[in-house]
């Protein structure tokens, strides 16, 4: 951003989320949702089995042995899964609203000379543009 802002001081800079496919948001919502409920059954020590008429896995007896470890288990694997689901991998940059580059369809971040010349090239073919004749039908 310094680089850029330095060599074209009339760009304005925008960064914003890219938003992952709805399905992935859901499940992120519902693992935040669902790791609190867990934590919550750890820390009181309910057997969340009983309630299904199941017997509890021998990682339920752990885990109340190991409240403390458990549930810093429980929110960490939680948390990672739902990053993951939240991750686009998203780096898309638009001039004008104008597309010049894409993570998601290159696979790549843009070099940062990349970048410049991308934006060289198309603060060129603006100039260009306007400064063509415009012709009334």
């Amino acid at each position: 951003m310094r680089v850029i802002s330095q060599r074209y001081p009339d760009i304005r800079i925008e960064g914003e989320n890219y938003l992952p496919q709805p399905i992935y948001r859901h499940i992120a919502s519902f693992l935040s949702v669902f790791k609190l409920v867990l934590i919550g059954f750890i820390i009181v020590g309910k057997d969340p089995f009983a309630l299904f008429g199941m017997e509890a896995p021998s990682i339920w007896q752990w885990g109340q042995e190991n409240k403390v470890y458990a549930c810093m288990m429980v929110f960490f694997l939680s948390n990672m899964i739902e990053n993951q689901c939240m991750s686009t991998g998203a780096f898309e940059i638009t001039l004008n609203d104008v597309p010049v580059w894409s993570k998601l369809e290159s696979g790549h971040l843009p070099s940062m000379q990349q970048l410049v010349q991308i934006l060289d090239n198309e603060m060129k073919l603006n100039v260009h543009m306007e400064q063509m004749p415009h012709h009334r039908s």
